[in-house]
């Protein structure tokens, strides 16, 4: 009973309810998750040529699609996989193909004519996707709700660099096994591997400030108020190896106003943290930012060319984004 109240709770706050306070404090990530994704629709990831009746054409590419362009029907049929996708052009057998897509905002409907290929197969030269996958870092899980919040930015299209439109999805345990260090102009990456049969729980919001769900089972290590950060010492929970959440120094140099949300500067001042890993790397995205003993924000982004420098966003708008009002917050 009391999952299904979660559950229920949790599709009430994310589809823009009234938000409810969250716990007193809020349990504090840092440990790693494998984040998968699926898309709402099929993405063109590229074009290939069809080698038939002595030629080879890409028909998706001269029809002017683009890489990015998000498919959302196949005639009269909604797709939301590859695989439905290419059932609902195998079913025309040759006939002209019409789909309807989303570019930029905007939804447009291309016809194109398919290829049989030598194998007999009737083709539109096109890659798709339909899912996405990595690893980033928890931020928070608030006990009373089950609600938890990661990453701090949106799992974003490669092509476009937009938040993806997604249909679901799930966060797993997963652990570190090596770090790849940054230097200047190399941004550094720590390399995860996630245990797709250990679920964690559902992705149900995918935004610029974070990924949101529901989870089954109480996570993170550790609780904390929450607070509004301040230029000073601060230090970030995240994991260097294995699944074992450790606190690094930083300090907090600049607190600022920009898109809608509150972005921290961020200098690396951990020895141990600049040693192993460089400063700041991918992966770490979403690892919790404290000061003086309250959750004040999350990593988000690190500056290529200082890797021991990057950003993060406050907490307020992670919590807000979460549908969670945040008790004692000072203003």
């Amino acid at each position: 009973m009391k999952k299904i109240m979660i559950g229920v709770l949790c599709s009430l706050l994310l589809a823009g309810a009234p938000p409810v306070a969250a716990a007193q404090e809020l349990s504090l990530g840092g440990q790693p998750v494998g984040i998968e994704v699926q898309t709402a629709g099929v993405l063109v990831a590229g074009f290939a040529e069809v080698s038939g009746a002595g030629e080879s054409v890409s028909p998706a590419r001269e029809a002017g699609l683009q890489e990015g362009d998000r498919i959302v029907q196949v005639g009269e049929t909604r797709v939301n996989s590859a695989q439905e996708f290419i059932d609902a052009v195998t079913r025309r057998q040759g006939e002209r193909v019409s789909l309807r897509l989303l570019r930029g905002g905007s939804e447009q409907t291309v016809e194109l004519q398919p290829v049989q290929a030598e194998d007999g197969q009737w083709m539109l030269g096109l890659w798709l996707r339909d899912q996405s996958a990595g690893i980033g870092t928890l931020t928070f899980y608030d006990p009373d709700t089950g609600i938890y919040g990661a990453l701090g930015h949106s799992v974003s299209d490669e092509t476009t660099g937009e938040p993806l439109p997604i249909r679901g999805g799930q966060i797993t345990d997963a652990q570190i096994v090596s770090v790849q260090p940054g230097s200047r102009g190399a941004p550094g990456e720590l390399s995860g591997c996630a245990d797709h049969a250990q679920v964690l729980g559902e992705i149900r919001k995918n935004s610029d400030k974070g990924i949101y769900g529901v989870a089954g089972r109480a996570l993170g290590a550790g609780s904390a108020a929450v607070g509004v950060a301040t230029p000073g010492p601060a230090s970030i929970l995240t994991t260097l190896e294995g699944r074992q959440v450790r606190a690094y120094s930083v300090e907090i140099s600049r607190v600022y106003q920009e898109q809608g949300a509150q972005r921290l500067l961020l200098t690396v001042t951990d020895p141990m943290l600049r040693q192993i890993a460089g400063g700041i790397v991918q992966g770490m995205s979403g690892s919790p930012i404290v000061q003086d003993g309250k959750l004040v924000g999350a990593v988000t982004h690190v500056l290529v060319n200082d890797p021991c420098r990057g950003y993060g966003i406050g907490i307020r708008d992670m919590l807000d984004e979460a549908g969670l009002a945040a008790l004692g917050l000072a203003a």
